[in-house]
């Protein structure tokens, strides 16, 4: 006997259990206008969230769903058992390979007026933008990140630790002393006199350092703050040029994590179902992989994914081409490129993988040493019906993603 869903409260998580987020689902209170029960997640009645549309036409969020198979055990749809008690079709059974992402009623959700509900903020916009808002927000409870207990203001935070935080303490360099910012300032003892000249450590619960310059002393007289200025602005550039170089070698590990060097390349896409919307609005037709190679000193491939179709497949068909890109060993290597190439798209239950290969036109310029920084793309423009992919009775798109598979016969 199918086991029914819950939507108890105490056993469903909130949805905002920390700072401004909302994993299952919005609260329809930040709606500017009552949202339509299209828009209602059949689980927690928020706004969805990622929404997925399940066999029996209804919608949860992504993290419902998650949550509901995790704790129930052959779950049945909540809106169906409300519709009739008595059910226990096939089709009510929930599971997170028999639903799909709804593309269109994200859309809509995503162009829904709505507002900030915190205290004294009178933000509003549209739903796409509402959660980098959450993240913004000035007027926004957040906790002390030096761990000191006090949840403030986001725009608060800077003065609670200036005036108030416990552990935003300043050591004075001469005689050790521990001192909270306005002790600090009325502190005095023979090492004040080379404040001037010499930046403050201020230590945190969290090890952080800052420069900590008060302008004028007990004395009042006032302290020359240039020497000081200039030194932050000469550390602030060099921890841009870091964080540029950072960034840099964030980049070139991600790529070598990536990277294949046997002709063996395994794309995993996510978010499939927004992707796919903005392949069918124009707004980012195709999707290109991370590079990819035959050996260590081979040929440099990649692939070209147009979701929504191209060619003969637009609007029809999930459209897979293979792309020659200028490697840095290519005039060492024989032309035109002569590999026979296999695409997969694997079914995640393992059960019917789509497999298509061809072997290169050799007279094409697709195949030949390239000139740019990559060739005509090539290969099969309608490799998979999009009934098929969408389908819920395949598992190709899971969980949002799917994975294609790229075999070049290097022999």
């Amino acid at each position: 006997m199918a086991e029914k869903t819950t939507r108890d409260p105490k056993d469903v998580p909130s949805s905002s259990p920390d700072e401004n987020e909302f994993p299952f689902g919005y609260p329809t209170s930040i709606c500017e206008d009552v949202p339509d029960q299209k828009y209602l997640c059949s689980n927690c009645n928020n706004v969805l969230k990622k929404a997925l549309q399940t066999l029996c036409g209804h919608r949860y969020c992504s993290a419902c769903l998650s949550w509901i198979v995790r704790n129930n055990k052959n779950a049945i749809c909540q809106k169906c058992k409300e519709e009739d008690p008595s059910t226990s079709s096939e089709g009510s059974l929930l599971a997170q390979d028999r639903a799909f992402g709804d593309a269109a009623i994200n859309k809509e959700i995503s162009d829904l007026k709505v507002h900030c509900v915190t205290p004294g903020c009178s933000w509003s916009g549209i739903m796409k933008d509402f959660e980098e808002h959450q993240s913004l927000c000035e007027y926004a409870l957040i906790p002390c990140h030096t761990g000191c207990g006090h949840v403030v203001m986001r725009m608060k935070l800077a003065d609670h630790l200036e005036n108030g935080c416990v552990n935003n303490v300043t050591v004075c360099q001469r005689c050790k002393q521990s001192l909270s910012s306005s002790e600090y300032q009325e502190h005095s003892c023979e090492g004040n006199l080379g404040k001037e000249q010499n930046c403050v450590q201020t230590e945190t619960s969290s090890k952080e350092k800052s420069c900590s310059i008060p302008s004028i002393n007990k004395n009042g007289c006032r302290f020359s703050e240039v020497g000081c200025s200039f030194r932050i602005a000469e550390l602030h550039r060099c921890l841009t040029q870091k964080d540029a170089g950072l960034s840099s070698l964030h980049k070139s590990l991600l790529f070598s994590e990536q990277a294949s060097y046997d002709g063996v390349f395994l794309w995993k896409i996510t978010d499939v179902g927004r992707k796919l919307q903005d392949s069918v609005t124009g707004r980012t037709v195709s999707l290109y992989s991370p590079a990819f190679y035959t050996a260590k000193y081979g040929y440099k491939v990649c692939l070209r994914v147009y979701l929504n179709g191209d060619g003969a497949g637009k609007g029809t068909h999930m459209s897979l081409f293979f792309v020659v890109m200028r490697g840095d060993y290519d005039a060492l290597l024989p032309w035109p490129f002569r590999h026979k190439v296999t695409f997969m798209l694997l079914d995640q239950n393992n059960r019917e993988h789509i497999i298509d290969a061809f072997r290169p036109d050799l007279t094409s310029a697709s195949f030949q040493r390239p000139v740019n920084d990559m060739n005509v793309a090539s290969g099969c423009p309608m490799f998979l019906p999009l009934s098929k992919l969408q389908s819920p009775k395949y598992a190709y798109v899971k969980e949002d993603t799917l994975f294609l598979k790229c075999i070049i016969e290097t022999n």
